[in-house]
């Protein structure tokens, strides 16, 4: 191939995103100079679905929204990648005799399908996926379960002074 042709291509896709960077830069500032700016205390707080905030936005969240979170993203991608091998596997198994490059993908894309089985039942068994999970202490002897009752008592505090 010729070297201007491939100078060419490249300055096809510089002229593009060059365009690209110009038009969002532009429209940004275009509209942050037409945009009025009168705010008040009213139009600074966080918006929760029309109700006013109560209390603090810093809050301890819960770990598990996060964990189920990733699980469905891990899965929802993994969808997003089987369907195009689907595709390219009914390609290999219509009109041909060679079954071998179709035995390849499917064992492939058996192996990609374990693999996040097994992370499910990992997840699973771990208890990840519940949403309610009781929380362990160490102590010497192990793990121990916060609702059992301890043998050791608390001694009242005495008033001294009053």
């Amino acid at each position: 191939m010729h070297p201007e042709l491939e100078i060419a291509q490249y300055s096809t896709a510089l002229l593009m995103l060059l365009l690209a960077v110009v038009l969002t830069t532009t429209l940004m500032t275009l509209s942050h100079l037409v945009s009025p700016h009168n705010p008040t205390k009213e139009k600074q707080l966080s918006y929760e679905c029309g109700e006013d905030p109560v209390g603090s936005a810093w809050l301890r969240f819960n770990i598990r929204f996060y964990v189920v979170a990733l699980a469905f993203v891990l899965f929802d991608v993994e969808m997003a990648l089987v369907y195009p091998i689907a595709v390219i596997f009914k390609s290999l198994t219509v009109g041909t005799l060679d079954w071998r490059p179709a035995a390849i993908v499917f064992g492939e894309l058996f192996f990609f399908v374990s693999v996040l089985f097994l992370g499910l039942v990992y997840i699973w068994k771990k208890g990840d996926l519940g949403w309610v999970r009781t929380f362990r202490m160490p102590t010497e002897q192990g793990l121990r379960s916060w609702e059992k009752t301890s043998t050791a008592t608390i001694a009242p505090v005495e008033k001294v002074g009053v």
